[in-house]
């Protein structure tokens, strides 16, 4: 088990679908991320039952609470690279509303680092966050993560364009 303070990594779940669709059609979780079309709740539930077995090149955990064991939320560690030691956040989201903005996030975040340095003997973990997503630069940089470089005007959402940033995490900068 990969487990925090405040919150516990899991595989996913056939049953964690209907969630996870709920989430991914909530705008408050959409809103910075790359959007993809609109799937039904079945199509969902037969996504989930199909999803392929976490690999340490490729993971999706769910993340859940400590005091009730409620998934609350998931993160995404990819594109691992063993002959440079390093990996892609490819994302991170708190879907259930009552649990945002309570440390769970961060949390989960220090969770999946420290798996990634410990477990999998990596030294850098990467990722790409949305300028103007404030509460999830905040967050990395709670953990550690430093910018490291932009994409300017990469992203677009409504009409309006945003700068990415690459924000980097060495092993010996984990907080």
């Amino acid at each position: 088990m990969l487990t925090g303070d405040r919150v516990r990594l899991r595989a996913l779940e056939p049953a964690d679908s209907e969630p996870l669709w709920r989430w991914y059609h909530d705008p408050e979780v959409g809103r910075w991320m790359n959007g993809s079309p609109p799937i039904s709740l079945a199509q969902n539930m037969e996504k989930g039952a199909n999803r392929p077995r976490n690999t340490f090149e490729q993971m999706t955990l769910g993340i859940e609470t400590l005091d009730g064991g409620r998934l609350i939320g998931y993160v995404v560690l990819g594109e691992t690279d063993f002959v440079h030691g390093e990996a892609t956040l490819e994302s991170i989201a708190i879907g259930d509303p009552d649990h945002r903005g309570g440390g769970y996030a961060t949390d989960a975040l220090r969770v999946i680092c420290k798996y990634a340095f410990e477990e999998m003997g990596l030294h850098r973990v990467t990722l790409w966050v949305v300028a103007d997503n404030t509460a999830a630069v905040r967050t990395y940089t709670r953990v550690g993560f430093v910018e490291e470089g932009r994409r300017r005007e990469a992203f677009r959402t409504k009409g309006k364009r945003h700068d990415f940033l690459m924000m980097g995490l060495l092993e010996s900068e984990l907080k």
